[in-house]
């Protein structure tokens, strides 16, 4: 039996997170024998990891990349604490300089550069070692593997990052796995060096976990709203649009639609900003913010119709899981939009624009048939992808 080794942060409610439980519920666990290296040990998805998966001991150092740097220097992480001191400082200069929209990126390379001095080694030699989300320095240095594999779930032409400082990393490994074959010609327009280690690998969705997470009991306010119901599932960040969504919803009421309702199940930092746009914009009533959710599905299941208004994704995992439960989906012309649907036939795809957002919902909103034809289509396709994982194995 070969040994695998899987990194990833946490276990946080997001996308990713969620693609890789359903990756892990799949596994072939009587070929391979699978560790999982959690950097931190938090997140409601934990208590999701399979059974069968043996959790490696949290450590310390890694630990760090989910704190603050007050956090750090308290659990007297001095070296790792002032490295990140140092990072987050020149990402914050460079950022200015060079005009860029979200530095983050760029902080988080050089937060991890600094930090590699100060990161211990994994004292076990692997088969195979992948590491499932970016940055990938943790598998790429710190890890001896026979194998290394690095997931990507982003659409890289969007995001800021140093090219070279990426590609010292990239070269470490043997094969990079994309999510879409949009999210791979996206990476490979920036890093068109690697296009031999590049294949696509796509999320692994279960409809059979998804209809019965669905059915489950849960404190849902859109049961008894008799509105109609829009449902976004994402992190409250500058990538997902939220902003734009609320802004969409204002012209939508100023255009007479006032009895449609949008929620958003979700978290993330731009929460106090999206508040403010709903207070500002006087749509308390009817943009809902609902949270972080261990299960997004009975919301879901409630929607009349599901969007996705991102500026970026690599492959949205929740737009599958809405067309698994039979909802009308509209997402945004995003780079990578046109590997998430088939426009027309189980998806709409919109401008990537406030004025695109009010457009899709007016045009759903008013064509019964149009909703109906897609929630059959969606009905009537099979999303079980398991079959994905072959890839992996034979790659393995």
């Amino acid at each position: 039996m070969k040994n695998i080794l899987i990194a990833s942060f946490d276990m946080e409610v997001g996308g990713v997170e969620r693609s890789l439980i359903s990756m892990l519920e799949n596994f072939d666990y009587k070929n391979y024998v699978v560790d999982l290296m959690l950097y931190k040990h938090q997140g409601d998805f934990l208590e999701l990891v399979s059974d069968k998966v043996n959790l490696l001991g949290e450590v310390p150092q890694y630990a760090t990349f989910r704190k603050s740097i007050g956090e750090i220097l308290k659990d007297k992480q001095y070296s790792i604490g002032l490295s990140r001191v140092f990072s987050k400082i020149n990402a914050g200069i460079l950022g200015k300089v060079k005009k860029f929209e979200e530095p983050g990126y760029y902080q988080m390379q050089l937060m991890w550069k600094c930090a590699l001095p100060f990161l211990p080694e994994v004292n076990i030699q692997y088969d195979v070692a992948i590491s499932y989300l970016w940055p990938h320095y943790f598998v790429a240095e710190k890890v001896s593997a026979k194998k290394k594999i690095a997931w990507i779930h982003t659409d890289f032409s969007t995001v800021e990052t140093d090219i070279q400082l990426d590609l010292k990393m990239w070269r470490k490994f043997d094969y990079i796995v994309a999510v879409s074959e949009a999210c791979k010609t996206s990476f490979l327009n920036k890093y068109g060096e690697l296009k031999n280690k590049v294949i696509v690998i796509e999320n692994i969705t279960s409809p059979e976990f998804i209809r019965e997470m669905a059915n489950r009991k849960v404190d849902n306010p859109m049961i008894k709203d008799n509105r109609f119901k829009i449902l976004t599932v994402a992190r409250l960040s500058h990538a997902k649009g939220i902003d734009n969504a609320v802004k969409a919803l204002k012209v939508l009421k100023e255009k007479g639609y006032h009895d449609i309702a949008w929620y958003v199940v979700g978290y993330g930092g731009d929460e106090s900003m999206i508040k403010g746009l709903i207070k500002e914009s006087k749509l308390d009533d009817s943009f809902i913010l609902l949270g972080k959710k261990t299960n997004p599905y009975p919301f879901i299941k409630e929607a009349d119709i599901y969007i996705q208004p991102s500026r970026y994704e690599g492959k949205a995992v929740t737009v599958g899981e809405a067309q698994i439960l039979s909802k009308p989906v509209m997402i945004t012309k995003y780079t990578t939009a046109k590997s998430q649907v088939k426009d027309g036939f189980d998806g709409y795809i919109t401008e990537l624009s406030i004025e695109g957002i009010v457009s899709g919902v007016e045009k759903l909103y008013n064509n019964f048939d149009m909703r109906q034809k897609l929630i059959n289509n969606c009905s009537n396709t099979n999303y079980s992808n398991s079959f994905e994982l072959n890839k992996l194995y034979k790659i393995i």
